[in-house]
C-alpha cells in the first residue's frame, strides 16, 4: 500500500484536493467521488434524509455513499466524521445520537469547515462540533468516540496507513467504523501518479484487498465489505467530466484520454461500504 502512495507528493495532493473542494463550495453544487453531478440522492441519501437538513448542507455533497444508512448509531453515543464537508452526515448523525450524544466533524478545508459550522448553527444543533485538521493527524482525543464514519474521503489521503491508525486510536474499545469509499483495481501507474486524478477520487484509490489489509494492520477487527457498487463506463465518464479530466499527463508518454483509461485491462472502480471494530480488549 505505501509503495503505491509514494508515487505522488503528499503535500501536493492535499493542496490540490483543498483547492478543488474549495472551488466546489464556491459553486454551491457538484458532486465528486463517484456520483458525477447527480447530487446526494445518487450517493444513497433518501428524500427523508435530505428533507431534514438545510439545502446548503445537501447540495454540496461530494460523497460516494451514505455511511449512516443502516448503521446502528444509538442515542447518547459519540460519532466522528472524517472529511465532514458541508455537514450533511453531521446533521444526520446528530439526529441519531440525540441531544445527549455528540458529533465531531473534521475537515482540512477552511471553506468546508465554515460552511459546515453555518449549517450546524442554522439547524440549532449544540451537540455538533466542527474542527479543522487532517484526517492523518486527527484533533481528537484517543479512545473517545463510539463511531468513525466517512463519505468517500479516505481515498483522497496520500497517507492512508496514518488514517487507518488514527481511526484505531480515536475509537473506544469496542467502537466501530463505518465508511463509504472508492477502491480500484488495475489502475495504470501513470494515473496513480497524477495529482489531478487523486483529487478526482480515483488516482489514490487502493484495491479492495489493500484497503481491508490496511485496516487490519491498524489493529481493527471484523473488517468487512457490507455493500458495493461497481461503476459502469458512463458513471466513470461522468466523474471524469465533473473533474475536468478530458486528458491526463502520462509522465513522459504524452497525454492520455478517458478512453485510454477505460481500455486498461482489468480496470474496475467501485464504491464500497466498509465496517470494522476496535477490539474490546485494548485501548491502544
Amino acid at each position: 500500500m505505501s509503495e503505491k502512495q509514494s508515487v505522488v507528493d503528499a503535500d501536493a495532493v492535499r493542496t490540490s484536493v483543498a483547492e478543488s473542494y474549495t472551488a466546489r463550495v464556491a459553486q454551491a453544487g457538484g458532486c465528486g467521488c463517484g456520483c458525477g453531478d447527480s447530487g446526494a440522492k445518487s450517493a444513497g441519501y433518501t428524500a427523508d434524509d435530505l428533507s431534514r437538513v438545510p439545502e446548503s448542507a445537501a447540495v454540496p455533497s461530494f460523497g460516494c455513499g451514505n455511511p449512516l444508512a443502516f448503521s446502528e448509531v444509538r442515542p447518547g453515543q459519540t460519532v466522528l466524521d472524517l472529511g465532514s464537508g458541508a455537514g450533511l452526515d453531521l446533521l444526520i448523525a446528530a439526529e441519531k445520537v440525540g441531544p445527549e450524544g455528540r458529533v465531531i466533524g473534521v475537515d482540512m478545508t477552511e471553506a468546508m469547515v465554515d460552511r459546515a459550522r453555518r449549517n450546524v448553527a442554522a439547524a440549532g444543533l449544540g451537540q455538533v462540533e466542527v474542527r479543522q485538521g487532517l484526517i492523518e493527524a486527527l484533533p481528537v482525543e484517543s479512545g473517545s468516540v463510539d463511531w468513525v464514519i466517512s463519505n468517500c474521503v479516505i481515498n483522497l489521503s496520500p497517507e492512508k496507513e496514518r488514517v487507518f491508525a488514527e481511526i484505531a486510536r480515536v475509537l473506544r474499545p469496542g467502537g466501530r467504523m463505518l465508511v463509504s469509499d472508492i477502491v480500484a483495481e488495475n489502475l495504470p501507474e501513470w494515473l496513480r501518479a497524477s495529482v489531478a486524478a487523486h483529487a478526482a477520487c480515483v488516482g489514490g484509490a487502493l484495491s479492495e484487498a489493500e484497503y481491508l489489509a490496511g485496516l487490519r494492520a491498524a489493529g481493527l477487527t471484523e473488517v468487512a465489505v457490507i455493500g458495493r457498487h461497481d461503476f459502469g463506463e458512463q458513471e466513470l465518464r461522468a466523474v471524469a467530466a465533473s473533474e475536468g479530466l478530458a486528458s491526463l499527463d502520462t509522465g513522459g508518454a504524452g497525454a492520455a484520454s478517458v478512453d485510454d483509461v477505460l481500455a486498461t485491462p482489468g480496470l474496475n472502480v467501485a464504491s464500497i461500504k466498509v465496517s470494522a471494530r476496535k477490539p474490546s480488549c485494548c485501548s491502544g
